[in-house]
């Protein structure tokens, strides 16, 4: 069989396969109307997949029924395959030559001029499917409901509920409508469990089996709401301000009396995050006239378009430090759950002027109704400089270039020390050792300056170090000349904001000698506790600096003994400590007033001490455990008890708001008062009561009643005088 013949077999059966849906479709719709109508929306689309499924298995069968035996009888039917298209599917080797040629011949006619084989469209059946389902579908939909609301079926209207039939759900719909300040349009469910924003608007409408003689919603809280008949169809409706379990009473009850949970959604309040500029504090530049700024604030459901920019200038220093307050208006651009707010400051306007704070914070509101949530961002700070610190730029930069000469950097000590054990073979072990040392000082005196900054006490005072020790020498490899230096920061002061020197009088109580670095930085510097500094550093990064401190004595120690290798190690972690440092956040306060409680004038220097509380704050017992949830965490444990789940109730109702999450054990419960021989049920319980008992507090461990021995020690050491 050639390819022209397999293509047009082919596309016969595609024809096939399409005639056959088109025709089963208009019908299946039509069913499932029907089902839709008699029985509820849930019947009504399994029927509509059952019958889909159905005309697709029919359309497939109907297409493979044009098998071979087909193919040959459909091109017999054409004068050009001469009545020989049998031969075209026999095996060449069991031909005689007459028959060979034949076959030749006649593939070469069909190869030329292939007949359609395709059937064709059978427009007037297809018009009368269509027509007919159609028409179907318009009575199943608007035919007339009786008195009681049912449709004129017969046969379909509910018998009335008995204890020996007791109803049961046919279909459900639950229709969310969403607050408007959301923008979701409402939606319609069958679930009768669901995810909802918060305020939803909740309606359900239910169909039984057998209709009952009442009926109602019962949640979990004891509220209950009573369900209204309208024909076949039980409602009701509720406002979703809370979560809630609840599930479907009837009278005489239903079969399935199954939990259904409502998780609320509350609308969370907006988000502003700075953009611009990247950090909290911004150093001015001298003549800085604008300061940009950039906001974006993020929303569950919107922003409003419009934010306030509150800008606040602080002026002067010490006590005589006034502020003024200003208003801005911004709006927004781009989605209203993603919007962006910028402004550009003009500092003349603003008033502000050298040796000034400049405090910006914006505030936004989003679209929650009836009130209106908002959120304010971070404050960003511009400082500009006085002219007292323009002039002393100079003088701290040239301060900043001497003391690295007296304070090497830890990246200098592993350079120092990785040239040493190069020249090892070189050098002899006396003067190896005594380079090694050398370095080791060094070590020692980066090790105390970064321990003043975690207030720790220094070793012999705050003098310079000897020149042998720390100066560059003769014997200094060339390594460590000032070009190759790398301070990457090793001067603790550039985390905690302070200048990099010695800060105090001499301890020693010599007299200035000209050119040494405390005296300089006593005369021209400001002078202030490096322990006080210790307390502006975050414990994340105190930590931090800890463990560098450890490593630093660690490589020390390798140093002084003359073991550079050992201590290599050390000095490389004490520098990964460093850059963590380095980067750790700071946060910078602003100069603002103070916001006391105003001050009674009528009781001023009248010694009236009436209503004054006391200023100790009294130790308050922690409460106990509530006894309820102990009790029937007990009850569990003992087979023979029942566990008393009306006390539990009770005590969910008055813990709900520290629990994380009560549904889970509210649906327990339930679950378990409704069948209370499930041993699940039990199991399912008690792990929701672990969750939800109070972890004891951690009580000082007894000390273990020591043995022969130690109690031999211990009355030795009583009876010593």
């Amino acid at each position: 069989m050639n390819a022209a013949i397999q293509h047009a077999w082919q596309r016969a059966r595609r024809r096939q396969w399409w005639i056959t849906t088109l025709l089963a479709v208009p019908v299946a719709l039509a069913v499932s109307a029907v089902a839709w109508r008699v029985a509820g929306f849930n019947a009504g689309s399994l029927v509509l997949l059952l019958t889909l499924l159905v005309s697709v298995g029919v359309a497939t069968w109907r297409a493979r029924r044009l098998d071979r035996r087909w193919l040959v009888r459909r091109l017999d039917d054409h004068p050009v395959a001469q009545d020989s298209a049998d031969l075209l599917f026999a095996l060449p080797e069991t031909l005689n030559r007459l028959q060979q040629r034949q076959r030749t011949h006649v593939a070469a006619a069909l190869q030329a001029r292939m007949p359609e084989l395709r059937p064709r469209w059978p427009g007037r059946w297809l018009l009368a499917s269509v027509i007919t389902s159609l028409l179907v579908m318009a009575l199943a939909l608007g035919w007339p409901r009786g008195q009681n609301g049912a449709p004129l079926f017969p046969g379909a209207a509910a018998p009335p509920a008995t204890p020996a039939q007791p109803p049961q759900l046919r279909s459900t719909r639950l229709e969310i409508t969403a607050p408007a300040y959301t923008g979701q349009a409402a939606h319609v469910q069958s679930a009768l469990d669901g995810k909802v924003p918060q305020d939803s608007r909740l309606h359900w409408s239910l169909r039984f089996s057998a209709q009952p003689q009442t009926a109602a919603l019962q949640f979990h809280d004891g509220q209950r709401i009573a369900l209204q008949r309208d024909g076949d169809h039980w409602t009701a409706q509720w406002s979703a301000t809370r979560p809630a379990l609840y599930r479907v009473v009837t009278e005489p009850a239903l079969r399935d009396t199954r939990l259904y949970r409502l998780d609320v959604v509350p609308d969370r309040p907006p988000v502003v995050r700075v953009i611009a500029p990247d950090r909290s504090l911004v150093l001015g530049t001298p003549g800085q006239r604008q300061w940009p700024l950039q906001f974006e604030a993020t929303d569950d459901y919107g922003v409003v378009a419009t934010a306030q920019l509150k800008v606040t200038l602080a002026q002067g220093s010490g006590e005589n430090i006034t502020f003024r307050e200003q208003t801005f208006s911004l709006s927004g651009t781009g989605p209203a759950t993603q919007r962006r707010f910028a402004r550009t400051l003009d500092l003349a306007a603003l008033g502000a002027t050298e040796g000034n704070d400049v405090i910006a914070q914006l505030t936004v509101r989003d679209t929650h109704t009836p009130t209106a949530q908002s959120a304010q961002s971070s404050s960003v700070i511009l400082r500009l400089p006085s002219a007292a610190e323009i002039q002393g730029t100079d003088l701290e930069g040239m301060v900043k270039k001497t003391l690295p000469a007296y304070f090497r950097s830890q990246r200098q000590i592993i350079i120092d020390a990785e040239a040493l054990i190069k020249e090892r073979r070189q050098l002899p072990a006396e003067e190896f050792i005594k380079r090694a040392d050398a370095i080791g000082v060094d070590q020692r005196i980066l090790r105390l300056r970064y321990g003043q900054f975690l207030g720790e006490e220094s070793e012999g005072g705050a003098k310079p170090p000897p020149t042998s020790d720390v100066l560059p020498t003769s014997d200094t490899p060339a390594s460590t000349n000032d070009a190759e230096h790398d301070h990457d920061g090793d001067h603790a002061q550039a985390q905690a904001g302070h200048d990099d020197h010695d800060h105090g009088a001499p301890t020693d109580g010599n007299a200035a000698v000209f050119g040494s670095a405390s005296d300089v930085l006593s005369e021209y510097g400001h002078t202030h506790d490096h322990a006080e500094a210790a307390t502006l550093l975050d414990p994340k990064t105190r930590a931090t600096l800890k463990a560098a401190l450890d490593q630093m004595w660690s490589s020390e120690g390798e140093l002084r003994q003359g073991q550079p290798e050992r201590a290599l190690p050390y000095a490389y972690k004490a520098l990964g400590f460093i850059k963590e440092v380095q980067q750790a956040e700071r946060i910078y306060l602003a100069r603002v007033g103070p916001e006391l409680p105003p001050i009674d004038e009528g009781r001023r220097m009248t010694g009236d001490r009436a209503d004054l509380a006391s200023r100790t704050l009294p130790l308050r017992a922690l409460d106990a455990p509530d006894q309820a949830i102990v009790q029937v965490w007990q009850q569990f444990a003992d087979p023979a008890s029942a566990p008393d789940l009306d006390a539990l109730t009770q005590w969910l109702r008055r813990n709900e708001a520290r629990l994380p999450d009560p549904l889970s054990l509210a649906a327990a419960i339930e679950t378990l008062r409704i069948t209370p021989d499930c041993a699940d049920c039990h199991q399912a319980l008690r792990a929701q009561l672990w969750r939800a008992l109070l972890r004891p507090l951690p009580q000082v461990p007894r000390r273990n009643a020591p043995d022969a021995m130690g109690q031999r020690y211990l009355d030795a050491l009583e009876a010593t005088p």
